[in-house]
């Protein structure tokens, strides 16, 4: 529906418009302006290194394999498996010792004493600080690298069947959450005849059947969803356990409890609120349940906010209220949205007054999810490149997109509302009066008079829906809402999955390392080789880049040319230069010094965070013709 404020009628149009078009800039600027400014946090777990790192050939076997994660993590007995090059569990098969210190996330298991040669397998499995599972693997080889008959996993933790299923279970609780608190908050607020209309009474006990019964499914699934995948562990009552000892559990759970609460605020609500005839009780009832039904529905929002991605990160005793407040934001609107659209194709009694007063809650639930939404972006993207290229980015994007396009449909439907008007209510003595032979025979009757009375009222009820079904204003209105509603599908989809992605700046941190400690980070030698042709008369060529130790801070850096015959190749000029893309660091020009034929190097390499770094790399064969060549490597 509308996010304008309202107005009598359509005159005034003009200035929400223009007003709706300042907040729109107002937020694009602040939007800028926090992107831009950003600096680093934390959320969705995601591993930052490893000892020894992924692809490390070490002399002698290590005591342990320890493994840095950027956020807190959940961890159990199998989190962390080494396997030998035959398959076999390498480690001592205990549960990972925690070794954190300060804001270092590390856990490490145990190796068996004697380990051969050969390559070995690190595969870990874990559960993020904000409810997602994690997972992943790598390898490393002892004296040197051999075959292995580890097949790495192909799925990841959190897929297959039972991801999907609850998937869809997450976003049929998000539905549900939608329906319940926003259309009992259109009862209340906009419409209170709505009470005893039997289509406002079905949508929002079918939000909290779908809330429920979505939460149990989460619950059930949790343990598969974050081990093993498949659906006969949902019966385990060990699992189950466990799971109800993790935050995630402890949310559902409250949840649950949350909606009995929730089923007694309906009875209430359908019950004795639709009943009560007095104004004056009826406002003094409308009151109470206001203060108790949003007790109920900021608790059951919580439930959210205290388990997944506000919960942890920068400023989480912030970002959970804030979290909080743009749930019910978004149930008030979409929620709201979908009662007005049942109301107006399901009953004949909503007034223009009704809704008007949706038009101001919509109103004022879109300035609390452009604010929310602003802060909650910077969190969780962090900078224009995460923005624009990591999937957590994408989704935003394109939720901003179907957010404006609702916008922009609702100012259609603001349109329709500004013109119109109530009905002429058909009266019940314009009904068809009964032949007063008849009503002298049905008044010894009390069974017959109350059956003609029913008829009349049905008779009565479908006149008035004829004659609003005729009018062009409610019509445009209902096609409107209609066209709403259906990208209020589509938007709560995308919110959906975006509560699932791993958030953009996290994700881009995981890409290209974390930010350089007081230590140097760890790391090993890099060696690279890169071919190259300037399309000259002895043009063609290898380069060849040692980078030793390979880490941040100071570097020495060695280059080599081998011609088209293997053979030391001199060349004019070589330049390099060193980029690190994801943090927009660089290029940071390298120049070497010749050693000898065939041969540059370059002392004292800065390299100031670690990360994926791009290695530029420019050769020159003749006056004319030269060539820049490019290879990415891990450093630090």
């Amino acid at each position: 529906m509308s996010a304008t404020a309202p107005s009598a009628g359509p005159s005034p149009i003009r200035r929400p418009l223009a007003a709706a078009a300042l907040l729109a800039t107002l937020v694009g600027l602040v939007f800028g302006l926090l992107l831009a400014g950003a600096g680093p946090a934390s959320a969705h777990a995601a591993l930052t290194g490893s000892d020894p790192a992924d692809g490390a050939v070490v002399d002698t076997a290590p005591k342990e394999v320890t493994l840095s994660f950027s956020e807190a993590i959940a961890v159990g007995d199998d989190s962390i498996r080494v396997l030998d090059p035959s398959g076999k569990r390498a480690d001592t098969e205990a549960e990972p010792k925690d070794l954190s210190e300060g804001s270092t996330v590390r856990y490490g298991v145990a190796l068996h004493s004697g380990l051969p040669d050969g390559t070995y397998t690190v595969a870990w499995q874990a559960i993020s600080a904000d409810s997602h599972p994690i997972s992943g693997a790598f390898t490393f080889s002892i004296g040197a690298p051999s075959d292995t008959t580890v097949a790495l996993p192909s799925q990841e933790v959190g897929g297959g069947p039972v991801g999907v299923v609850y998937d869809i279970a997450r976003y049929a609780a998000y539905g549900g959450f939608v329906l319940l608190v926003g259309g009992s908050a259109f009862v209340l607020v906009c419409w209170r005849d709505g009470a005893t209309a039997l289509p406002m009474q079905r949508l929002v006990v079918r939000g909290w059947l779908t809330l429920t019964a979505a939460t149990l499914v989460m619950l059930l699934l949790r343990n598969p969803y974050t081990g093993s995948g498949k659906f006969a562990d949902a019966f385990d009552l060990a699992g189950l356990q466990s799971v109800l000892d993790t935050k995630p559990g402890a949310a559902l759970v409250s949840r649950l409890l949350l909606l009995g609460a929730a089923a007694l605020f309906i009875a209430v609500l359908f019950g004795t609120y639709a009943r009560r005839e007095d104004e004056r009780e009826k406002k003094d009832l409308t009151f109470g349940l206001a203060v108790g039904g949003g007790v109920v529905a900021t608790g059951i929002a919580a439930t959210w906010a205290m388990s997944e991605h506000a919960s942890t990160g920068i400023q989480a005793n912030i970002a959970m209220p804030v979290d909080v407040l743009h749930l019910l934001a978004v149930a008030a609107w979409l929620g709201g949205l979908a009662s007005l659209l049942v109301a107006l194709y399901r009953t004949p009694d909503i007034g223009s007054a009704a809704v008007r007063r949706f038009s101001t809650v919509a109103f004022s639930s879109v300035v609390v999810l452009a604010a929310t939404g602003i802060y909650q972006s910077w969190r969780q993207v962090g900078s224009w490149s995460a923005l624009t290229g990591t999937r957590y980015g994408q989704l935003l994007i394109l939720k901003v997109a179907l957010i404006a396009l609702l916008l922009a449909v609702a100012w259609f439907s603001r349109r329709w509302t500004g013109r119109l008007t109530d009905s002429v209510v058909v009266s019940d003595d314009a009904a068809e009066e009964e032949p007063e032979s008849e009503s002298e025979s049905v008044s010894a009757d009390p069974e017959r008079a109350a059956q003609l009375a029913r008829q009349r009222a049905a008779l009565t009820a479908t006149k008035k829906k004829r004659i609003r079904d005729a009018d062009p204003q409610r019509s445009g209105l209902r096609r409107s809402v209609l066209a709403e509603a259906a990208v209020a599908v589509v938007l709560l989809a995308v919110t959906t999955m975006l509560t699932s992605t791993e958030p953009g700046r996290t994700e881009e941190e995981a890409a290209g390392g974390t930010p350089a400690a007081s230590a140097p980070a760890a790391g090993g030698p890099v060696n690279l080789k890169m071919p190259f042709d300037t399309g000259g008369q002895n043009g063609k060529g290898t380069v060849r880049i040692d980078i030793e130790p390979g880490r941040t801070g100071s570097n020495d850096l060695h280059v080599w040319i081998d011609g088209s015959d293997g053979k030391p190749m001199d060349v004019p000029e070589l330049k390099l230069a060193l980029t690190l893309e994801s943090k927009d660091i660089g290029p940071l020009p390298v120049v070497p010094d010749r050693l000898a034929e065939g041969h540059w190097s370059a002392s004292a390499v800065q390299i100031p965070m670690a990360g994926d770094w791009k290695i530029d790399v420019t050769v020159r064969t003749s006056d004319i013709d030269q060539v820049t060549i490019d290879k990415n490597a891990k450093i630090g």
